[in-house]
């Protein structure tokens, strides 16, 4: 099978996901986007200081559905299965994913994240099985 989703700049449409990331404690939170498509991401902290009991460990990631695959082909919403979210603290090893089985949600929030830095990806997938290349990599800081 040669069609591919395409991943690009112009519709995020590459699952570029503009990661709306929630306060993280106490300290100041932190997004970056890196990769060749042009992703971005952003951090906001929701200010005030924060005890360890009200500590916030979620991400709330957001991203546009695809509107190519890689051959150039349209591809519309409803050929699509879903996304994957990859996600860990190693930039290099994202350990753990999260299917979203519902290709019209394009958002959703990672809880129970431990301290340190989270590295976040996400891919569409089609009916035939057949997934995208991840977006830009974005993280999250969790401080105590």
């Amino acid at each position: 099978m040669s069609r591919v989703i395409k991943m690009s700049k112009a519709g995020i449409a590459a699952i570029v996901f503009g990661i709306a990331l929630t306060g993280c404690g106490g300290g100041s939170s932190s997004g970056t986007g890196t990769g060749s498509s042009g992703g971005t991401a952003s951090a906001q902290n929701s200010g005030g200081d924060q005890t360890a009991e009200t500590v916030d460990r979620t991400a709330a990631l957001s991203w546009n559905a695809p509107f190519k695959r890689q051959n150039d082909e349209d591809l519309e919403l409803y050929e699509l299965e879903g996304y994957v979210i990859s996600y860990g603290q190693n930039p290099d090893n994202l350990d753990r994913t999260i299917r979203v089985s519902d290709a019209y949600t394009m958002e959703y929030t990672v809880e129970n994240l431990s301290d340190g830095k989270w590295y976040f990806t996400v891919q569409a997938e089609d009916e035939n099985g057949l997934v995208s290349p991840p977006s830009d990599l974005v993280s999250k800081e969790i401080q105590s």
